[in-house]
C-alpha cells in the first residue's frame, strides 16, 4: 500500500506533517503540497498551485532514484513567467482556440486572449494552471491519492457555465501515476483538460532529451499553420518528420525543413491516437525510453490526441530546480488531450460538455526500466 506524506517547508522527505504547508505566496495565500511514496520508495509530489506535479522520483535499471519531472524550487515560480507551463493542470481548454472565439448553438463566445494574440491559449491568461486549487488526501480504487478541486465561475476567461473541476492523482506500487479528470457545468460549454509535465528520464537538469527514443501510437497528425492553429487537415505521418510510429530518437528529425518544424524550432504537434474501441477506456499512446539509464515511460489515455512538445523555447538563463538553468529541449511534454481548436472544426472529436453530464478522462504515466 502506498503511503501519503504531506510535506512542509524544510521537512525531510520521509517525515509527515499535519499542516502540509510548503510556502506562502506573496499575497499571503498558503500553498500545500503532497507526496505519495510507494512500497519501493518511488514517489510523486504534487501541489495546490495549478494542481501541479512538482517531482517524480523513479528508479533506473540499477535501482537509483532520480527526479524526472522538470520544474522549479518554489511555488511562486510556477505562477511567474512559467511560459513552459511546467507541471500544471491545464484548462478550461488546453491548446489553442483560433480567433479567440467559438460558437455553441446560436451563440458566439469571445474568449480572453493572450496579449496581442487573437488566439486563446491554454484557457486564457488566467487559465486553470494559474489558480490555487484545493487539495486533499483521498483513497481511490488504485490506492492512496490526492484530489484537487476548483470552481470556475460562469464567464471565466469568456467560457460559459459555472464549472466544478477535479484532478485526482493516484500513485501505485508498480510506479503508475494515474490521473483522473472530472468536470460538470451549468451551461453548454467546451472543455479540454491536460497535464503539462515535462519529462527527462535521465533526470531533471541532466542535459537534453534528444537521445530519448519515442514511439507514438499514431499514424496521423493535425496539420497546423506556423502559429500552431490547425488548418483542419488530418495528415498521415508516413514520410514526414512527425513519424514516430516505429520509434526513433527525438532529435533525429528535429531540424527537418518542414514549415511547422521550422516555426517551432522543433516538435509542437498534435497526434491522432489509435483509441480503444470501448469508450472511456485507456489505450497505449506513447513509449519514451532513455537508453542511458534504462528508464521508460509508457503513456496510456482515454483521450483522442497527444500533443508532443520538445521544450524548444526554454529560458536557458532562468534558474530552475536546484538553482541551475535548463538547456533547450531539457524535457519533453506528452500532453494527452482533445485536438487544438476542436470547437471550430466539426470533424474533430467533440469537446462539448452539457449540463447534467459529467466529463471524465483518464491518463496513466507508467514508469519502468529495461529500456536501451
Amino acid at each position: 500500500m502506498t503511503a501519503l506524506l504531506l510535506l512542509a517547508a524544510g521537512t525531510p522527505a520521509d517525515c509527515k506533517t499535519s499542516s502540509g504547508l510548503w510556502e506562502t505566496l506573496p499575497d499571503g495565500r498558503p500553498v500545500h503540497r503532497f507526496r505519495m511514496t510507494n512500497a519501493s520508495g518511488a514517489s510523486v509530489t504534487v501541489m495546490e498551485v495549478g494542481a501541479a506535479i512538482t517531482e517524480i522520483k523513479v528508479p533506473d535499471r540499477k535501482g537509483v532514484l532520480a527526479d524526472v519531472a522538470l520544474g522549479y524550487d518554489h511555488p511562486v515560480d510556477y505562477l511567474t513567467n512559467n511560459s513552459p507551463q511546467f507541471g500544471l493542470a491545464i484548462g478550461r481548454y488546453a491548446g489553442r482556440i483560433a480567433g479567440g472565439k467559438f460558437t455553441l448553438g446560436q451563440t458566439e463566445y469571445k474568449l480572453v486572449t493572450q496579449g496581442r494574440s487573437a488566439t486563446s491559449m491554454h484557457g486564457g491568461p488566467q487559465g486553470f494552471g494559474t489558480r490555487l486549487w484545493t487539495g486533499k488526501a483521498v483513497r481511490t480504487k488504485e490506492g492512496e491519492g490526492v484530489r484537487f478541486s476548483l470552481t470556475s465561475p460562469d464567464g471565466d476567461q469568456g467560457f460559459p457555465g459555472k464549472m466544478q473541476v477535479s484532478v485526482t492523482y493516484s500513485w501505485t506500487n508498480d510506479n503508475r501515476l494515474i490521473i483522473d479528470y472530472e468536470a460538470t457545468t451549468t451551461k453548454p460549454t467546451v472543455i479540454n483538460l491536460t497535464q503539462h509535465s515535462y519529462f527527462n528520464l535521465a533526470g531533471a537538469g541532466k542535459g537534453d532529451i534528444l537521445d530519448h527514443i519515442l514511439k507514438l501510437d499514431a499514424d496521423f497528425y493535425t496539420d497546423a499553420l506556423p502559429d500552431n492553429t490547425p488548418t483542419g487537415e488530418i495528415r498521415a505521418v508516413r514520410g514526414t518528420p512527425f513519424d514516430f510510429s516505429q520509434g526513433k530518437p527525438i532529435g533525429r528529425d528535429l531540424n527537418a525543413p518542414d514549415p511547422q518544424m521550422v516555426a517551432n524550432r522543433g516538435f509542437n504537434v498534435n497526434y491522432v491516437l489509435k483509441r480503444s474501441t470501448i469508450p472511456g477506456e485507456v489505450a497505449p499512446a506513447a513509449l519514451l525510453t532513455d537508453p542511458k539509464t534504462g528508464r521508460t515511460l509508457q503513456v496510456l489515455t482515454s483521450e483522442p490526441g497527444l500533443m508532443l512538445y520538445t521544450a524548444n523555447f526554454i529560458n536557458t538563463q532562468r534558474p530552475m530546480k536546484g538553482g541551475a538553468p535548463y538547456p533547450l529541449r531539457a524535457g519533453v511534454a506528452l500532453e494527452t488531450q482533445h485536438f487544438p481548436d476542436a470547437p471550430n472544426w466539426p470533424h474533430f472529436p467533440r469537446t462539448t460538455l452539457m449540463p447534467g453530464k459529467t466529463f471524465h478522462s483518464r491518463t496513466i504515466f507508467a514508469f519502468g526500466t529495461g529500456g536501451g
